[in-house]
């Protein structure tokens, strides 16, 4: 049986060409743009843009890209020359290339989410972040998803609504045609950068094309495209050498001749594969007909975390198969460093499940036939035991054990500590089902933090090291787990590369849990838990593709929804004997908004003309410190002077040690017997800080002779008459206030339907020791368990932790071992008693 590659364009037949070919040779030109490319060039024009305006041939499409969208930059100051920190709207579905050009360009890409039935650019998204940004926004870059003919119109209006430039990536559609019948883009006033690539519909091996209906634009970009030179050898515009080889052109002129037949035969393909697969998801096609590269297709939701798998099935069906654009561009490292990034919920549901298909020019109808039954079969070898087991507890089915509501960090936590204990099969088969609003579980929105975590990559590593289940025990040597183990002696791990750790045990634990008869309902949420009878709880779900609600019995639920920092608080807020939003006067953000990714982008846009910015930070948690840190070391940075930034906080700063002999080694005395952790024996185990922040606070207290960083100032607000507190948020040009988290609130009812009054309401813990969620009176309520950042829990007993401690303990070891587990024992138990 012949393999189906994923992608093999035929190379054109040149035999017609050959004297041509043989002129370049003998006059040994060969990419300096002369006749063949401007044959090319009016060719194509007249060929498949209906002669509406020009074209040029450039080296390859990236050179294109970044040519127009450095031209294209410069709209809002009337030339070529984009203001400093302008901003590259582009979606997140999309290849690297994209930002990348933007880049070198000098922009920094601005990337924002996506539509969920064509998957290009959201337009409400587009149209909210250029209203929101204004003129920072220099340069809008839509993407023809696919080769779609997406809607132009949209731009022409961005365009003249909010003086922005445009340049379309449409690297996939040189063959495309419109609802008009003509080329993608040929009425377009602004540059279309299209590839013709080896991998492209229109592959001549490498080379790329700019088309607008605006030939004046193409004149510039030509220039531009040749060192800048306009008429002579003397740069007069930005420049580089974008030309297009001679010989290349001719190629070129080979394939145009062949590309309507080539591109029906691809579009005659797709439609088999939609014929095909009646059963999956395609994206929404706009046009006459496009040329397609691939076929791009989604799994069910359900099958998402098994796509590795289901690949290496089709693949070894001897049909190529891909992930385009999977990890998409907010999920790649460099533009999460280097990006601002908006929320991306329907990029990350798509391209976690997205699966790309063979379209070549030598496969035929049957072909794809092969190729579709291939993931159609792959997908049912999966379903088919999934489907017959009985235990299964579905939607509306019978009473399950517990329900985790949440399967980020902390709900997949107790999953992992389970494991090492060899519990979770049973505890799956007991009747647990998890709930996630995301199409997958682990990660949560960890990931999207743009600072260092607080725990080792030692302690990333544990929770699968050595474990129980191979398929876990294996991720140490994955690609993500080899990225967090590179950071072993490093200040703790960039949260940017966990996520993917996170995930990827995410993965293992929803195989392992359905495996042994649990559910794991991703794209869903929870909107309410109600008692329904003694001992017995429902929880209001509703499935977010389509809105439909229905209720689950349960005998225990567990709440792992996470914290945030609820705006109201900002409202009633007092800090020295004011009211924080009084002192501040428009000028507060939380600590949240600058943590994750594009938040100091944000911070940076806020001060931007400050010459000499005063920043003033609330609050002495770990958050503060590490917002402190973020400031200080992002390239390119602030223009901070000395004591540029104030941290104002209430109680002392403890750094953690891991013995008393390590502190007392230091000079480092300021602790008693209170302090010290009976189990551990380590110093501040709880209230002190860890790794980045606490190197950044042994150079504030100059422990050990350490020199403190001159643009940083402590302050320890003295009580409500500190007048110099005050002062300080007042003359502050950005105050940032970092006052720890609250937990997301799941409504709560007795049988009534009335709401059960809870701790967490007052501003107290949501737990008592024993992770039971209490009531307004500090009583555990039967059945109901919290769990994860912003519960409240204190570590006691033989889990530690210093007698002087007061607060709440967070930490990543703690919920994957001891904290997991008490409430993993106590759901078993009640199960046991459930059953006696």
């Amino acid at each position: 049986m012949k393999r189906l590659p994923l992608i093999a364009p035929n190379p054109p037949r040149l035999s017609e060409h050959l004297d041509a070919l043989r002129r370049v040779e003998a006059s040994g030109v060969f990419s300096n743009n002369g006749p063949e490319v401007r044959a090319f060039e009016a060719g194509v024009t007249e060929a498949l843009f209906g002669g509406h305006g020009a074209c040029l041939a450039v080296g390859n499409a990236t050179l294109g890209l970044m040519l127009a969208i450095r031209h294209a930059s410069g709209m809002r100051t009337g030339g070529l020359n984009p203001k400093q920190g302008t901003l590259a709207l582009m979606p997140a579905l999309t290849f690297a290339a994209t930002a990348q050009a933007a880049a070198w360009a000098g922009l920094t890409p601005l990337i924002c989410d996506i539509d969920p039935d064509d998957w290009a650019a959201c337009a409400l998204e587009e149209e909210r972040l250029l209203a929101r940004h204004g003129e920072r926004v220099g340069v809008v870059v839509p993407y023809a998803t696919f080769g779609n003919a997406i809607d132009l119109e949209r731009y022409v209006y961005f365009q003249q609504r909010y003086g922005v430039g445009v340049v379309v990536d449409a690297a996939s559609s040189l063959g495309t045609l419109d609802d008009a019948g003509l080329g993608f883009g040929a009425c377009a006033p602004f540059a279309v950068v299209h590839s013709m690539h080896a991998t492209k519909t229109f592959a001549v091996g490498e080379g790329g094309l700019i088309h607008s209906a605006d030939v004046d634009l193409i004149a510039t970009l030509r220039s531009m495209g040749n060192f800048g030179f306009e008429g002579s050898r003397n740069a007069t515009l930005p420049g580089i050498n974008a030309k297009l080889p001679e010989i290349t052109a001719i190629i070129a002129q080979a394939k145009l001749a062949e590309i309507d037949s080539v591109a029906d035969h691809r579009a005659a393909l797709e439609q088999a594969y939609r014929a095909a697969l009646p059963g999956f998801q395609f994206q929404s096609v706009s046009g006459q007909r496009r040329a397609m590269q691939f076929m791009p297709v989604l799994l069910p939701e359900r099958l998402a975390h098994h796509r590795d798998s289901i690949v290496e099935s089709i693949e070894a069906s001897g049909v190529g198969c891909g992930r385009y654009f999977s990890p998409h561009l907010g999920e790649q490292p460099w533009f999460q460093a280097t990006a601002v990034i908006e929320p991306t919920p329907v990029a990350d549901k798509i391209a976690g499940r997205m699966l790309t298909l063979p379209i070549t020019d030598a496969m035929s109808v049957d072909d794809a036939r092969r190729a579709a039954a291939a993931l159609a079969d792959a997908c049912a070898a999966i379903l088919r035991p999934l489907d017959r087991r009985a235990s299964v507890r579905g939607p509306g089915a019978a009473v399950a054990s517990v329900i985790v509501i949440g399967g980020g960090p902390a709900g997949t936590a107790m999953l992992t500590a389970a494991t090492k204990r060899g519990l979770l099969p049973d505890f799956a088969a007991s009747g647990l089902m998890v709930i996630e609003r995301s199409g997958a579980i682990g990660g949560g929105r960890l990931g999207r933090y743009a600072i260092t975590s607080d725990s080792t990559a030692q302690t990333f590593l544990t929770a699968v090291r050595d474990n129980t289940h191979p398929e876990l025990a294996r991720l140490v040597n994955h690609p993500a787990g080899r990225a967090v183990a590179a950071h072993i002696d490093a200040l703790g791990v960039p949260l940017t590369e966990v996520g993917p750790l996170l995930r990827a045990t995410g993965d293992r634990l929803t195989d392992i849990v359905r495996a042994n008869g649990g559910v794991v309902l991703t794209g869903h949420e929870a909107l309410g838990v109600r008692r329904v009878g003694e001992g017995v709880w429902s929880v209001q779900l509703r499935r977010l593709s389509d809105g439909h609600v229905f209720d689950q019995l349960a005998r225990n639920i567990v709440v792992a929804t996470g914290g945030h920092q609820p705006l109201d608080r900002l409202a009633t807020q007092r800090v020295a004997g004011g009211q924080l939003a009084d002192l501040a006067s428009g000028r507060l953000i939380q600590s949240d908004d600058v943590l994750t990714v594009g938040g100091f982008e944000k911070v940076a846009d806020i001060l931007t003309g400050k010459r000499n910015p005063r920043i003033a930070v609330i609050g002495g948690s770990t958050s503060a410190l590490t917002t402190i840190a973020l400031l200080l070391k992002r390239q390119p940075g602030l223009p901070l002077g000395a004591g540029a930034i104030t941290l104002l906080h209430r109680r002392p700063l403890r750094p953690f040690y891991h013995s008393v002999e390590a502190a007392h080694a230091e000079g480092f005395t300021d602790f008693g017997p209170d302090d010290i952790c009976p189990v551990s024996g380590f110093v501040y185990r709880l209230a002190g800080f860890r790794l980045e922040a606490r190197d950044l606070v042994l150079r504030m207290l100059r422990v050990d002779g350490r020199a403190p960083d001159p643009r940083v100032a402590l302050h320890r607000i003295a009580g409500d008459d500190d007048a110099a507190a005050r002062t300080i948020i007042e003359e502050a040009d950005l105050v940032i206030a970092a006052l720890g988290y609250r937990p997301i609130a799941v409504p709560i009812a007795d049988r009534d339907g009335l709401p059960i009054p809870l701790a967490a309401q007052d501003g107290k813990p949501m737990v008592d020791r024993h992770c039971r969620i209490v009531d307004g009176d500090g009583a555990p309520i039967a059945g109901l368990y919290g769990l994860g950042l912003a519960a409240g829990f204190v570590p006691w007993g033989p889990l530690g932790g210093e007698p002087s401690f007061s607060g709440q303990a967070n930490g990543l070891w703690l919920w994957q071992n001891d904290v997991g587990l008490m409430i993993v024992d106590q759901v078993m138990a009640s199960q046991v008693m459930a059953a006696a």
